[in-house]
């Protein structure tokens, strides 16, 4: 069997578990990303930063520079959700045409201070949500509604997919 280079963890499921021992478990997972990411790039080279985690794929160092990008997205859409009296509907972006600009070329390191900085934050506001917070949605152009319920499940998600993405990088390549 072959590992899908693509979704080293499976692709997000939308029927997740919804409980509280489960949402403990994805704060807890939000948490520990900007440690994690840190790990899988400790000590990689500038020539494995650069290095695609599978072909036609982004680099590790545009993979790292992706992360607070779109977990910042994340906790404004967060943010909209609870402060707007209606379910907001929100402005996606291009991630594919953000990682090819000149900042995802910029050294790792910068993109790891921002990520451990936007999760301290986020860690903070989703460990003050209540159940009802937590029912709250917005609405995204291109997928649909999403509770903040079912987003905080997608992005812990997306937090173990993009380390898997390095971290399987590194085991394949005996870095």
């Amino acid at each position: 069997m072959t590992q899908d280079l693509h979704y080293p963890i499976g692709e997000f499921d939308r029927n997740f578990e919804a409980s509280p021992v489960a949402r403990l478990e994805r704060i807890k997972t939000i948490a520990e990303l900007p440690t994690r990411l840190a790990e899988a790039v400790a000590g990689l080279s500038d020539p494995q930063l650069d290095t695609e985690y599978r072909l036609r794929g982004w680099t590790v160092r545009q993979t790292v520079h992706h992360v607070p990008d779109s977990h910042l997205n994340s906790m404004l859409r967060f943010k909209l959700a609870l402060t707007e009296d209606e379910s907001p509907t929100i402005r996606p972006y291009y991630e594919d045409r953000w990682a090819e600009l000149a900042d995802s070329r910029m050294p790792v390191d910068v993109s790891l201070r921002l990520v451990a900085a936007i999760h301290e934050r986020w860690v903070a506001l989703l460990e003050s949500m209540s159940d009802a917070d937590y029912n709250r949605k917005f609405i995204h152009p291109e997928t649909g509604e999403w509770t903040l319920e079912a987003a905080l499940a997608m992005y812990a998600w997306h937090s173990r997919h993009h380390t898997a993405h390095i971290t399987g990088l590194r085991e394949r390549s005996g870095w």
